[in-house]
């Protein structure tokens, strides 16, 4: 049979009955049976039986329910569901299909308020579009600005990447996802993405930004208090307390700000810029206003460069100069501009240094025009040799010899017992061989036709205890202390949380009534 019925609350929200097989009278309410048809305003609701509370505008719908709106793209379907006419709700539940346009939602419990266009569900769901699918244990989408809110065991997902998070608010035309707090993140190569604070994601055109956050994969790692990454040009842009750790050449460099090119191989930090090159046996610090690291695999353009005002530290040695560059192909180290290097208690200078590390320690120094070397005694007299051209040679990361060539000359004090001074040795000769132990001068040796003198103790003048070009700058000597001043890495957490690393299934453990109750 088929009827139309209006009556009641007032006829704008009435529910009408448009056709059913069967209608049947019942306590407060009729029975309807079979192809049910009813309506509510712009609503078409179908299933296969009803009972339909006429005063209350109420209607409970059992078997292939299926509510479709004649003016906005929502449907829902579900096996059985109650529809409130008067404030427009609707509980549905039971392999429920909510379907917006693009959007569908799937879950046993959701309730859908027409009013405002919001539907809530909070026993687990799962949406699905052309480009991800997301689950979660509650979820409220608000059909009027196209925005899903998602909690508790949020897990986006599509053929590039799996995100998890506890909250998550998507955005269906966009297909844009912000989380709060913890977030994790894993692509399908296996790459990590990880954020403490939260993030956005734009699911089409592959960009992402973290908060406190880190992308690990198998070549780096890149760390920032706020870190952009978009994935499609493989470019990276972090700032503050931002970390670049190149995992082949153990080079992690920090700063304030920075960028890197995965592709490229290129990174580029500033802002009290940072690098550490870790060995097995300790590691180069090396510090300066800009940091620049290109990789590749060509050997030949391997680097890294720090400018201005560079600092470095290795082992005992430390350096400065206005900029460096360090070449990972020889493992040479290049320093420009005022260049100064100090080992224990020696300090040579040049117009450009260069130094060779081999075995993880310095190995070579080659000092190039106006080259000056210094060393302190036990009596604190500067010993000092000079010359065109200069090469230092270490032992275990100690200097052990300087051989100079061309115009050279030598100060040197000689002692007894390193606690008696016996008096002054000068040399002058095209080449000069300086001999170290334990940071002390033990011996010069020099080619033919030297011109060399020896004044007594008493019988040397002040003028005299300087080569021209003596300046003894110890006091610009870095040191730990101005390493860590300048920079100090925030840390990463040995073992954060994960969302990856959690058991799908916990199993509680039994509270004390349990056991006792066992045992």
């Amino acid at each position: 049979m088929s009827s139309a019925q209006t009556s009641g609350t007032s006829a704008n929200n009435q529910l009408e009955i448009i056709q059913a097989e069967s209608l049947r009278g019942g306590r407060g309410f009729e029975r309807l049976i079979k192809d049910v048809i009813m309506k509510h305003q712009n609503s078409m609701i179908y299933c296969d039986s009803a009972h339909f509370y006429s005063q209350e505008n109420i209607a409970k719908l059992f078997g292939n329910v299926k509510i479709e709106d004649q003016k906005d793209p929502v449907t829902t379907t579900s096996h059985y569901a109650e529809y409130d006419g008067n404030t427009r709700v609707a509980k549905l539940r039971t392999n429920v299909v909510f379907k917006n346009e693009g959007t569908t939602l799937y879950t046993n419990f959701l309730d859908y308020n027409r009013n405002n266009g919001i539907a809530n569900y909070f026993n687990s769901g799962k949406v699905v579009d052309t480009t991800n699918v997301l689950t979660s244990e509650k979820g409220l989408y608000n059909t009027q600005i196209e925005k899903i809110t998602f909690t508790e065991d949020v897990v986006l997902e599509n053929p590039e990447y799996t995100l998890r998070s506890n909250i998550l608010y998507y955005k269906t035309v966009p297909k844009t996802a912000e989380t709060e707090g913890i977030t994790n993140i894993i692509s399908k190569e296996g790459n990590k993405l990880n954020a403490k604070k939260g993030s956005f994601y734009d699911t089409e055109k592959k960009i992402f930004r973290f908060f406190e956050g880190e992308v690990d994969s198998e070549e780096s790692r890149v760390m920032g208090e706020t870190l952009y990454y978009d994935e499609n040009k493989k470019y990276y842009e972090a700032q503050k307390n931002v970390s670049i750790f190149h995992k082949e050449r153990k080079v992690e460099i920090f700063g304030e700000e920075g960028k890197y090119w995965e592709e490229r191989k290129y990174s580029k930090v500033y802002g009290n810029a940072l690098v550490q090159k870790y060995f097995e046996s300790d590691t180069l610090y090396m510090i300066a206003d800009t940091l620049i690291s290109q990789d590749s695999e060509k050997a030949s353009i391997r680097y890294l460069k720090a400018f201005a005002n560079m600092r470095l530290i290795k082992g005992d040695l430390a350096g400065r100069a206005d900029s460096t560059v360090y070449h990972y192909s020889d493992s040479t180290i290049y320093l420009y501009d005022d260049p100064l290097l100090w080992n224990n208690d020696s300090q040579i200078s040049a117009d450009s240094i260069h130094f060779l590390i081999a075995n993880e320690d310095i190995d070579k120094a080659f000092l190039r025009k106006n080259a000056f070397a210094i060393t302190t005694d036990t009596l604190k007299n500067y010993n000092q040799i000079k010359g065109r051209e200069m090469t230092g040679h270490f032992t275990e990361g100690d200097l052990t010899r300087l051989d100079v060539e061309g115009n050279g000359e030598s100060l040197y004090f000689a002692l007894e017992n390193d606690t008696t001074m016996k008096g002054l040795n000068k040399l002058l000769c095209g080449k000069i061989f300086m001999h170290f132990e334990d940071g002390e001068v033990v011996k010069i040796n020099h080619t033919v036709k030297p011109e060399a003198s020896f004044t007594p103790t008493f019988m040397i003048q002040e003028e005299e205890t300087r080569l021209k070009g003596f300046d003894w700058r110890v006091d610009e000597r870095p040191t730990m202390e101005i390493i860590r001043n300048w920079r100090t890495p925030v840390r990463k957490e040995a073992d954060p949380f994960n969302f990856f690393l959690e058991p799908d299934v916990v199993i509680p453990y039994p509270d004390h009534e349990k056991i006792q109750r066992f045992l």
